[in-house]
């Protein structure tokens, strides 16, 4: 089978992660793969803040936690010590097909890379609060960006079994 199409069969997502710091060089593959996803008329709205500094990771999580309703304590990001947070101009009318592809791009490179990834919602709604605008300002990012969503990453500390497809998915016209 192609390399694709087996990274695509075999990645899964993870939520447990062992604490183990990644290497630089593999997260900038990851970020690398997000920024060469398909995007409309080739706009690249998308942009991508890679965070490892685990004050502002933590700080995210507890964003997200409160955003999602959980219980104090519970970390949505469940102990990934990589956050890649896809963001994109709200200028393109596609901005959020293309934040969706670059994202399924970084799941997959991470997948290739030996690391484990999930896809964690509510970016969104982070992002369209003063604190995180204000993280944007800081970083020199201007215009109007949504969150996407956030790519975690980290070394798998348990894995994820494969779940059935689902059949009668798949229509033909012929």
């Amino acid at each position: 089978m192609n390399e694709v199409l087996k990274a695509m069969h075999e990645r899964r997502s993870t939520r447990k992660f062992k604490p183990d710091a990644v290497p630089r060089e593999l997260i900038e593959q990851v970020v690398e793969a997000g920024l060469w996803a398909p995007s409309g008329m080739n706009r690249q709205s998308t942009i991508i803040v890679a965070v490892t500094d685990k004050q502002l990771r933590d700080r995210l999580s507890e964003a997200n936690r409160a955003i999602g309703g959980w219980s104090e304590g519970f970390d949505p990001f469940y102990g990934a010590p990589v956050v890649l947070i896809v963001l994109a101009c709200k200028d393109a009318p596609t901005y959020l097909y293309d934040g969706s592809l670059a994202m399924g791009n970084m799941l997959l490179a991470a997948h290739a890379l030996g690391l484990g990834s999930c896809w964690i919602h509510r970016a969104k709604e982070e992002f369209e609060g003063d604190e995180f605008k204000a993280l944007l300002a800081d970083l020199g990012i201007q215009g109007d960006y949504e969150g996407i969503g956030h790519c975690i990453l980290g070394y798998i500390e348990q894995e994820t079994p494969a779940q059935p497809r689902k059949d009668d998915r798949a229509f033909w016209v012929e």
